[in-house]
């Protein structure tokens, strides 16, 4: 995800996220470009990224005066998605309620971790994924939910679903295996489990699987964004300070294949669609990614079942002093990984070509 603060150029950053990746990535990757603010310059950058071949854009109906877009700023988002084929993905919460819950739980002396949940509750989420899903309708657009915490939000997805809406639902291991209680743990480890949407309670977690199951929810994602314990600490002082989001983004395949297929919560095949085939066919990378076929690209994962470990800090690969599931067991892990037929992992360990990973533009297909 390509990010800009609502300060920051568009262009700029665009250019700037590619230079970071360019020659230094292991595998193949692209962007989601993030929209967190609409001015008189936002439909020309856009039109000229699209054409660089990003074809999906990231809008957060939360964070307000830093990422987030009002319902003005949305409508011409998605307006100018369904000219262009974009498809939207969007962070549903409601900005303003959450700050008035923020400052009404701050001035009762609420300072706390334990205080991020009810701050936005889930009828927040439930409202945002609503509203999201009433503004596709009015203007044509295609939508992507992004990582989903429970059901009362599910429950909008699906009614703007049933209604014909083109939106598509990812919700994220967090949501599947953690719940409120984590982030109301004193101190630092509270802090370490704040995220947006919240941890909830553990009633969603079954619900989630079963519509995962079904295909409801088409995706399982990570909503990768790690901050170290010194980061987290920033918020000693009042929750609304804490950095929002966990790491999570090497743990997903083996957690979502350890609690999901091997616990009976996911068939096999589903596995891969939703971990791999179905995100490759919504943003324009199918036939190319997500299937093993001839002349598709040939990243492969050789996957060991009969592997048994526990997820750990010190034993990760990813650059954050901790981990959101530690002490977790791992039933199977990759044995073997490829990025267009060479071989890039093996056991666990990285023995491949740093720089070998290509920018992949993408068609827009949603008009």
């Amino acid at each position: 995800m390509c990010c800009p603060s609502r300060n920051d150029d568009a262009l700029e950053a665009y250019h700037l996220w590619k230079s970071k990746a360019e020659g230094h990535s292991a595998c193949d990757y692209t962007f989601h470009m993030a929209v967190t603010r609409f001015d008189d310059k936002t439909e020309s950058q856009l039109t000229e990224i699209v054409a660089d071949g990003i074809a999906s854009f990231k809008i957060f109906l939360a964070y307000k005066n830093f990422f987030g877009v009002d319902d003005a700023e949305m409508y011409q988002t998605l307006r100018l998605a369904r000219k262009l084929g974009a498809i939207v993905t969007a962070h549903c919460e409601n900005a303003e309620l959450i700050t008035r819950l923020q400052e009404l739980l701050l001035a009762q002396g609420k300072t706390g971790p334990e205080w991020h949940e009810p701050s936005r509750p889930e009828s927040v989420e439930a409202e945002g994924t609503h509203r999201f899903g009433v503004f596709l309708e009015n203007t044509g657009a295609a939508g992507y939910v992004v990582h989903l915490s429970c059901e009362r939000a599910l429950h909008a997805a699906l009614a703007a679903s049933a209604r014909g809406v083109r939106l598509w639902v990812e919700s994220v291991l967090p949501h599947f295996l953690l719940d409120k209680s984590y982030g109301e743990r004193a101190g630092v480890q509270g802090m370490k489990h704040i995220m947006s949407p919240p941890l909830r309670e553990k009633r969603n977690q079954q619900i989630l699987w079963n519509a995962l199951a079904a295909g409801s929810i088409d995706t399982v994602g990570t909503d990768h964004c790690p901050f170290d314990t010194a980061q987290k600490l920033l918020g000693k002082d009042a929750f609304t300070q804490i950095p929002n989001g966990m790491p999570g983004i090497e743990e997903r395949v083996n957690l979502l294949y350890t609690y999901g297929v091997r616990r009976g919560n996911l068939d096999l095949h589903r596995f891969v669609d939703a971990a791999s085939t179905r995100a490759a066919k919504l943003f324009g990378l199918f036939p190319r990614k997500g299937i093993i076929a001839v002349g598709s690209d040939a990243d492969l994962v050789i996957y060991d079942p009969a592997y048994r470990g526990n997820i750990s800090a010190s034993t990760q690969h990813s650059n954050c002093d901790y981990s959101a599931f530690e002490g977790m067991e791992i039933e199977g892990r990759p044995s073997v990984v490829t990025v267009r037929g060479k071989v890039q992992v093996r056991d666990g360990v990285f023995i491949g070509e740093r720089g070998r990973g290509e920018l992949l533009r993408r068609e827009p297909a949603y008009f």
